[in-house]
């Protein structure tokens, strides 16, 4: 079953991927347009997985998922600290907001700067909306019969505080923003290597559905392109190091690499700027500075990265 959200300026498509187990892909999933998800069990409990980015979006969210289940959900999950994933929580007052315990403390410490980012983008009337349970290594809830089973993905791989929320009956997996959908990886605040060792304990699950967080559903094929193009970025950075290029002259001359056509393909800078880091020995998640690299990434863009939130 497929419905599109009711906002049509939002740009946004629901799909049943199992038995009452829904993704919510927003547009084509480039920067800041994440997919979200939403478990509904027995006796009318639901759990949300993440939120969005803007107030606009969130609103529409919310009436999509009161659309397909009864009363609000109970629980919510954001798998990440960034904004795009978490903005839309204070739309969601009766939900429980369970998160790594490196989520709150990072989304505390970031508040709304993604929001100074992309001053255009009409973010609404927004209020930071923190977790309200936190989990040091794992956690399973038991939504209305379904067993949803997060765990961190550490200890860096996207950031350093990444939820994946696997439904074992089921065989779907919400892999938040360990796994991108054409569009490309995104490591500046996790790490390379990180990600290649998520990427196979995610593959070890097995799961028969993959929710990116960003992008198109697909299956275990889309962990092994993000695995590709990890590769490739820490190939590239070795090279790149060997013969004295910075990461910004590297990425000029290395082309789309094995995965052509991606959105948002200026990543590159800054993932190369966090391989180079982990060859000079910083430990994984090591804070880089992000504001320098995205004007870096900028410039290698040339110009601002679209952002159609």
């Amino acid at each position: 079953m497929t419905a599109t959200a009711p906002e049509s300026a939002v740009r946004a498509v629901t799909i049943e991927i199992a038995d009452n187990v829904y993704a919510y892909v927003q547009g084509d999933g480039g920067w800041c347009l994440n997919n979200a998800g939403l478990i509904a069990g027995g006796n009318g409990q639901s759990l949300l997985v993440d939120t969005v980015a803007t107030e606009r979006r969130a609103r529409a969210l919310r009436a999509e998922v009161l659309r397909l289940v009864p009363r609000p959900p109970r629980a919510l999950v954001n798998t990440h600290f960034h904004g795009d994933h978490t903005f839309g929580n204070h739309l969601f007052p009766e939900a429980v907001v369970i998160a790594h315990e490196q989520t709150r403390a990072m989304m505390d410490l970031a508040g709304l700067h993604l929001t100074g980012l992309w001053p255009d983008v009409c973010w609404g009337d927004l209020e930071l909306t923190l977790p309200d349970v936190t989990y040091r290594d794992a956690l399973t809830l038991h939504i209305g019969g379904v067993r949803a089973e997060l765990f961190h993905a550490g200890p860096a791989a996207h950031t350093t505080n990444d939820t994946a929320v696997w439904l074992p009956e089921q065989r779907v997996l919400f892999a938040g923003d360990l796994v991108m959908s054409g569009t490309a990886p995104f490591c500046l605040m996790g790490s390379v290597s990180g990600s290649l060792a998520a990427m196979e304990r995610l593959r070890a699950l097995g799961a028969e559905t993959v929710v990116p967080g960003h992008g198109p559903v697909g299956g275990p094929e889309l962990i092994d392109a993000n695995v590709a193009y990890f590769r490739w970025i820490a190939e590239l950075a070795e090279r790149g190091v060997e013969a004295g290029l910075t990461p910004l002259e590297l990425a000029a001359e290395a082309g789309e690499g094995p995965l052509e056509g991606l959105l948002d393909a200026e990543r590159l800078v800054p993932n190369l700027h966090r391989a180079y880091a982990e060859l000079a020995g910083a430990a994984p998640g090591e804070p880089l500075d992000v504001g320098a690299l995205f004007q870096e990434m900028a410039e290698f863009n040339g110009g601002l990265p679209a952002c159609h939130a």
